[in-house]
């Protein structure tokens, strides 16, 4: 029998894992669908119900556990999740500067209700479904001056070329950053992200902590610009509401949602578009189903989100004690206040007792919802403008070339779990 907590290091900590998880998934789920780790007040959950039990209840939040009672100590030690989510030891410094950092840019991320259900409202008005359909003729053209770009180069990485500049210039336009800035974000955001990533050393919260506050100034000037100049965009639409609503949001909390929002817009499109042509180009059956029959073309984006997702766990914290299951006549799980659950976002998109045949890619409508956004009251803002993005990017570039050969003999993926995508994807076009 295999330990799942030595699966789970693995999947976590190792670049093996990293690169290829959904192998240790399948083990941890045969051996401990529900697992209490022995490392810490930790949970592992890996079903489909489970995770969204846990992703769709209040009791679990986003807690850094300083709201708990009793638990300063705890979060001193790491947040009472043993060594493996305690990360590296950091001197006084930088410890002090990574607080002021996450002080400073209040997001949508790290709240609870009430203050997450005041923030999310002011904001979520830029993704109504309406709006988003409306771009999509824009981001059409947007692919298709791409594609011609493409075409005459012939061969191509497709993350430079295409997975990062329609995305970055999507939301570059919805938020309001302008053209000429928008590069040096994939840098900055790539190594922020790192910080979220379990085992992080001391120097990737320094490079974390520099382009957190990188961001930070570069929204903060960007919204005393629009102060005095407003345009048609988000920046200028929180200013607006934040005024209308006699300051209900503050300049922290518009920094963080800004930087949460460019970054995360660009971030998981990224590589949805990525894995997802790879996933094409591993299929050839699907593909050509695909190539001969556009209609698919939304199906195919779920199979992609489900099969290979961009966002593969997320972390929860019992903000009170709570219980897990039991709605099927299984025994619940008590889950202790200040415990930490971990749900495996993809292993729950491969759940047998969910997805028939989950192992296999076959652009087919399924029943249930995938879970890459999450879902809940966290639920991904920037979900169905994703989808949309996904939705054009492969129509258009399957329309446009018969023939796309992968060159890579080996996909490059990053040292990264919870958001998982590639380094590199070389294609041949024509």
């Amino acid at each position: 029998m295999a330990d799942p907590d030595a699966l789970l290091l693995e999947l976590l900590l190792t670049p093996e894992g990293r690169a290829d998880p959904y192998p240790r998934y399948e083990a941890i789920r045969a051996e401990a669908p529900r697992h209490r780790s022995a490392m810490g007040a930790l949970w592992v959950v890996t079903g489909y119900d489970d995770c969204r039990e846990v992703l769709g209840d209040n009791r679990f939040g986003k807690s850094d556990g300083r709201d708990l009672p009793g638990d300063a100590e705890r979060i001193a030690a790491g947040g009472g999740m043993g060594a493996l989510l305690a990360g590296p030891e950091l001197e006084p410094e930088l410890m002090a500067r990574m607080e002021k950092a996450s002080e400073g840019n209040s997001s949508l991320l790290r709240l609870n209700p009430p203050d997450h259900t005041r923030l999310r409202g002011l904001v979520s008005r830029a993704f109504t479904p309406k709006r988003v359909d409306r771009m999509r003729d824009e981001v059409r053209a947007m692919a298709d001056e791409i594609l011609d770009g493409m075409a005459a180069a012939g061969e191509v990485d497709v993350l430079d070329a295409l997975a990062f500049p329609l995305p970055v210039r999507v939301i570059g336009e919805l938020v309001g950053v302008p053209r000429a800035d928008r590069d040096r974000f994939r840098g900055l955001v790539r190594a922020a992200a790192s910080s979220l990533e379990f085992g992080t050393d001391a120097a990737g919260v320094h490079a974390a902590i520099d382009a957190m506050e990188e961001m930070g100034a570069y929204f903060r000037d960007l919204i005393g610009r629009r102060r005095q100049d407003p345009h048609d965009d988000l920046v200028s639409a929180l200013l607006a509401a934040s005024d209308e609503h006699d300051g209900r949001l503050s300049e922290s909390e518009m920094v963080g949602t800004l930087i949460l929002i460019f970054a995360a817009g660009f971030e998981t499109t990224t590589n949805l578009i990525g894995n997802g042509l790879l996933t094409l180009l591993r299929h050839p059956d699907e593909l050509a189903r695909l190539r001969a029959d556009g209609t698919l073309v939304p199906a195919a984006v779920e199979e992609i989100l489900r099969f290979e997702s961009p966002v593969q766990l997320d972390v929860r914290r019992a903000l009170t004690d709570a219980t897990i299951g039991g709605q099927a006549g299984d025994e619940p799980l008590a889950v202790g206040q200040g415990d930490w659950v971990i749900t495996l976002l993809a292993a729950a998109n491969r759940d047998p007792a969910v997805f028939d045949d989950p192992q296999r890619f076959h652009i087919v409508p399924r029943d249930a919802s995938v879970l890459s956004f999450a879902h809940g009251i966290h639920y991904c803002l920037g979900a169905s403008l994703a989808r949309m993005e996904g939705q054009v990017v492969f129509d258009r570039l399957l329309d446009r070339f018969p023939v796309i050969d992968w060159l890579d003999p080996e996909p490059a993926w990053r040292n990264s779990l919870i958001l998982r995508g590639l380094d590199h994807l070389h294609v041949r076009v024509a």
